[in-house]
């Protein structure tokens, strides 16, 4: 793939919530996966991910309802679960009587940015392919319940979920933030108010009008939180709720030490 292929590629990214019925071919699957992880850096080059595919329509409805109701998770054909596994890792070292490691935090980071890296580079080369995707943030909060329903073992846990099929709906792509607000130069430069408000006006403007053109459920959501800006949304009891991250964070705290990444 050529420089403007890539760009084009990129530039055609859409979060696609909306799948035909129609299956992808399993063979298919395989190679970009395979791919995938070899057009991946990996730390140490020590792969330590793991990917569990998910096809069958009961399976693909619990973990519907672990993304908590989500449909895409229901009517893609597939669901791609992303983890952070250092269990084979350890096996391996055990059976060549190494020392015993990458039990810690820093592997965590360490496998769970691997397992980040391929799913992005794997979204990449399905939407290649012509499929559509869209990665699933409330992985992190049923992370347990699902590594449980996965049957995942110790240190192993999944960190991202991609939703992967045919699309069946033609959406814009989302806006961004400018590259001023975000690119620096040499050193991080804070920016002024006046620069907050220039660079966040445009995304103000087009988020209020994305989510009120949901539907008038949206639009009574936002007068009965007394919400008066994407800002304010964003942190509001009705999209990620600041008490509710919290809670999550700590049982997040906790399961990483069950599951033997606390050390």
């Amino acid at each position: 793939m050529n420089a403007e292929a890539m760009s084009q590629l990129m530039q055609a990214h859409r979060s696609i919530r909306q799948y035909e019925d129609r299956a992808i071919d399993p063979a298919l699957i395989d190679r970009v996966l395979e791919e995938a992880l070899h057009g991946s850096s990996s730390s140490g080059n020590l792969n330590m991910v793991s990917v569990v595919k998910t096809r069958d329509r009961e399976r693909k409805h619990r973990l519907c309802e672990l993304h908590f109701g989500q449909p895409m998770v229901d009517q893609a054909p597939l669901v791609l679960t992303f983890c952070a596994d250092t269990f084979r890792t350890r096996q391996w070292l055990a059976l060549r009587e190494a020392r015993a490691g990458f039990a810690d935090f820093i592997s965590w980071h360490v496998a769970g940015y691997d397992a980040i890296i391929l799913a992005q580079t794997a979204a990449l080369a399905f939407e290649s392919h012509g499929l559509g995707i869209c990665y699933m943030g409330t992985t992190l909060h049923s992370m347990g319940a699902i590594a449980d329903f996965l049957e995942l073992p110790p240190n192993c846990l999944p960190v991202t979920s991609l939703v992967v099929g045919w699309p069946a709906e033609q959406v814009a792509q989302r806006d961004r933030l400018p590259a001023a607000a975000w690119i620096h130069d040499e050193r991080y430069q804070r920016p002024t108010t006046q620069e907050l408000e220039a660079r966040y006006g445009e995304r103000e403007r087009r988020g209020r009008e994305r989510y009120l053109s949901l539907g008038p459920e949206m639009a009574r959501l936002w007068q009965e939180h007394g919400i008066t800006s994407l800002a304010q949304y964003y942190t509001s009891k009705i999209k990620y709720d600041p008490d509710r991250f919290a809670e999550d964070s700590a049982a997040l705290r906790e399961l990483l030490q069950a599951r033997g990444f606390g050390a």
